[in-house]
């Protein structure tokens, strides 16, 4: 209380400098609420014209709180500013989901994936910056809140004290804006006339209801079957006796094979592999795919090409997942002519959809036995994944064929730092990685350069790439199948604002006829797929794979 009393002595004694400071104090919380009011919900909007319209909502809160006696105007001044900072909170989260998952943020549905960015950060920068970060976020949260609360209050005040200018300003505020919304009045192609905040309320709104709407309707949804009723002699007839490798790679998109800066090297890449496998007797075909999710939540892209169903938000993913749907992979065990394995270096805690997907077992990031450095996100380089997978399972004598799934990490964001392809022989226990890691780049060099992140993810899809065509040509064996697949594009960073959703799709063997079955799917020979090859909703994989290779459908009904 010292502190302020000599604030206040100081002020006393120094009147100019007291309105002076009074004004500017003014000035910014006007500045402050109006900004709030007319604050984009995406990067892209962060121009400067955005912030020179007239707000609707600044406008009726002048009104409201120019009619109220002092108490009930502060109270609701209190309240209104409150609300102005809850909602510019959910925009600064609207721009953060939109620039990584390339959508907005759910407010049902999405206060779990903060977590899983608090993870992210520690597991890429470290656990103090994560915690910092959380920190700093909810303390800026709060204080966002109250500030504008305070600064509304303020606005109240100064509105009381000269009410007869006050209310002339809101009178002609309010002509302006009326006159400018019927007359259809822009600068630089931005309307005069905003209701930005009611808009972006209104849209948070519909978020909601939408998605409790769509809990009943998908529910159903996933009852219905059209393989869920299948014998299991009539499911995949003509896949008997092969090997089969389901490999997903992080954040493989369109952008990898498109992209100028960033497909010379990728499909480099490709094409050299596509050779390299066809000395060894392998040949492939290759398409499109348009996922469900953009830039991360990889488990809503593997959960949609395996279920067949087009699972875009967390609701969806607990709903199917914790029913009886038959996925692509649980149709291999449900044969019982094939051992079922997952093969899962970014799981690191327990992972009960495993019985879902029909995995008899599943080698999480512990169970492989790396001794080697983490690589950022990614727990341990691709390669050593691919050969423990070989040394655990698929090079093992066994009485019957392996159906695999087997989720490649090094592709994962911030790319930095990145493995390298060792000799296979020298693999060990990966603690040859140790001096790759460390000679590699940080990762602070790379999270907030886009020019960089897109050249060091080139350099990661070529890397996992490379490293699971060696596995196949170096372990395949003629009755090897391998189908690989991305499950996202990268963030917004890397593919641009307006990206399609479409990742590539190989299948890879060497018996010709396990690839005549797909012929008419019309995909590009070869592991890069052309650009105006097929392009199909990842939701509709399951059902074609399984008809292309002789199931039968016998339908279930929800």
């Amino acid at each position: 209380m010292p502190v302020f009393t000599r604030l206040r002595d100081a002020l006393d004694a120094h009147p100019a400098a007291a309105r002076a400071l009074r004004r500017t104090l003014h000035v910014l919380a006007a500045a402050l609420v109006v900004g709030a009011l007319l604050l984009p919900n995406t990067a892209p909007g962060l121009r400067p014209d955005r912030f020179t319209r007239i707000p609707a909502e600044a406008i009726v809160g002048a009104v409201l709180l120019l009619a109220l006696p002092r108490r009930p105007r502060i109270v609701v001044a209190a309240l209104y500013g409150a609300g102005i900072g809850v909602l510019t909170v959910l925009n600064l989260l609207d721009i953060g989901f939109t620039e990584y998952l390339g959508r907005g943020f759910n407010v049902v549905l999405d206060w779990g994936l903060l977590d899983d960015a608090r993870s992210y950060l520690a597991d890429s920068m470290g656990s103090t910056a994560a915690t910092a970060a959380a920190v700093g976020a909810v303390v800026l949260a709060l204080l966002l809140v109250t500030v504008t609360a305070l600064a509304t209050v303020r606005l109240g005040d100064l509105l009381a004290r000269h009410r007869v200018r006050a209310t002339r300003g809101a009178l002609i505020a309010g002509t302006a804006w009326v006159a400018c919304a019927a007359l259809g009045v822009q600068v630089s192609g931005t309307p005069v006339a905003s209701d930005r905040a009611a808009g972006a309320l209104k849209g948070q709104t519909r978020r909601v209801v939408d998605t409790l709407r769509d809990e009943a309707a998908f529910a159903k949804e996933a009852r219905t079957d059209a393989f869920g009723a299948t014998p299991p002699d009539l499911l995949v007839p003509d896949l008997r006796g092969k090997d089969v490798v389901f490999a997903f790679i992080e954040s493989y998109g369109r952008t990898a094979v498109e992209d100028p800066l960033i497909a010379p090297g990728v499909t480099r890449t490709l094409d050299a592999r596509t050779a390299a496998l066809a000395r060894a007797g392998y040949h492939a075909r290759s398409g499109w795919l348009t996922s469900a999710t953009y830039g991360g939540s990889s488990w809503l892209g593997h959960s949609t090409a395996l279920s067949g169903l087009w699972i875009d938000n967390q609701q969806r993913y607990r709903t199917v997942t914790s029913g009886d749907r038959l996925t692509l992979t649980g149709a291999f065990r449900k044969t019982g002519a094939w051992d079922t394995v997952g093969v899962m270096p970014g799981v690191q805690k327990a992972w009960p959809e495993a019985r879902w997907y029909g995995l008899d077992k599943v080698y999480d990031a512990f169970d492989l036995g790396y001794r080697g450095p983490k690589f950022s996100w990614s727990t341990m380089p691709d390669q050593y994944a691919l050969e423990a997978f070989q040394r655990l399972e698929h090079g093992r004598e066994r009485d019957r064929p392996l159906m695999s799934e087997i989720i490649l990490t090094s592709s994962h964001q911030p790319w930095a730092p990145l493995p390298e392809l060792v000799d296979w022989d020298e693999l060990g226990d990966g603690s040859v990685f140790g001096a790759i890691e460390k000679a590699g780049r940080k990762t602070s060099d790379v999270i907030a350069d886009s020019t960089e992140s897109r050249r060091e993810y080139g350099r990661a899809i070529a890397y996992s790439v490379a490293g699971l065509t060696q596995w196949l040509e170096r372990y395949g064996t003629d009755d090897t199948v391998l189908v690989f697949l991305g499950d996202h594009q990268p963030i917004a960073r890397v593919s641009g604002d307006r990206a399609s959703r479409d990742v590539p799709v190989s299948v890879v063997a060497k018996d010709p006829e396990v690839l005549e079955k797909i012929d008419a799917w019309n995909w590009t020979e070869g592991l890069r797929p052309a650009r105006d090859a097929p392009v199909w909703k990842m939701s509709s994989f399951r059902d074609r794979f399984l008809t292309a290779y002789g199931s039968t459908p016998r339908p279930t009904k929800g």
